[in-house]
């Protein structure tokens, strides 16, 4: 019993690793423009890849100013940062 519950709790940990980030819910009409948006974050970040995602963000991966790698989400429709990973 104790292996099936550490089992399931492991399960459970793991699948909250890939939860889908959702930044809105507006419609697309009401975004940002892509081409515009990653222009004014190219004054700060040097842009690798930028997408936008299955949970309505725009999402960038490269370099902050420092060299840091980031991947950052940003809400479409604000432009404020929904979820941010930068190395340490």
């Amino acid at each position: 019993m104790k292996k099936f519950m550490m089992s399931l709790f492991a399960l459970t940990v793991a699948t909250g690793a890939f939860a889908k980030t959702e930044c809105t819910t507006e419609d697309a009409a009401k975004w940002k423009n892509q081409d515009a948006f990653k222009k004014e974050l190219e004054a700060t970040y040097k842009i690798k890849n930028f997408k936008v995602t299955a949970g309505n963000c725009y999402e960038i991966y490269g370099w902050d100013k420092a060299g840091k790698k980031v991947e950052i989400y940003f809400n479409p429709v604000t432009g404020a940062k929904v979820k941010e990973n930068i190395e340490k």
